[in-house]
C-alpha cells in the first residue's frame, strides 16, 4: 500500500513539474517571440531587452523543469526551480504592481505564481536523495 501511494505522489508531482514547466515556457516565450501582444496586455515598458531576457530565462527554467524527469532527484529540481521561479515573479509582482510601478495585471500573475507555491508546498515528497522528509 505504501507503494501504490508514493507511486501516486510521484505521478502527482510528475504532473505538477510538467505543468508548471509547460506555463513557465509559453509564458516566458511570449515576449520573446511577440512583444507587441505582450505589451498590449501587460502595459508599455521601457526596456524591451530587458523583458525579453527575464522571458527567456523564465522560458529556460520551464524547459528545465519539463526535461526533470520522473526520479526523485529531476522531481526535486523540477520543485526547486518551480518554488524558485514561482516566489521570485510573485514577489515582484507584488512588489511593483501593488505600487503601480508596473500594470495591475501582474496582480493576476501574482496569484497564480502563488499558486503555484502553494501546489509545490503541496506537493512536496522524498528529497533529492530518494529518503522521505522528516516532518516534526
Amino acid at each position: 500500500m505504501a507503494d501504490t501511494a508514493a507511486a501516486t505522489g510521484t505521478a502527482r508531482r510528475s504532473r505538477l513539474a510538467a505543468a508548471h514547466g509547460l506555463f513557465n515556457l509559453v509564458t516566458g516565450l511570449w515576449p520573446v517571440l511577440h512583444y507587441r501582444s505582450f505589451e498590449a496586455v501587460t502595459g508599455p515598458k521601457a526596456d524591451e531587452w530587458l523583458v525579453k531576457c527575464v522571458g527567456g530565462l523564465g522560458a529556460a527554467a520551464g524547459y528545465a523543469q519539463l526535461r526533470a524527469g520522473p526520479s526523485a532527484e529531476g522531481l526535486a529540481a523540477a520543485r526547486r526551480i518551480g518554488a524558485g521561479t514561482a516566489a521570485t515573479f510573485a514577489a515582484i509582482d507584488l512588489a511593483y504592481g501593488l505600487t503601480g510601478r508596473i500594470g495591475r495585471v501582474y496582480l493576476l500573475d501574482a496569484a497564480v505564481e502563488l499558486a503555484w507555491l502553494l501546489a509545490w508546498t503541496a506537493a512536496r515528497g522524498p528529497d533529492a536523495a530518494g529518503g522521505e522528509r522528516r516532518t516534526r
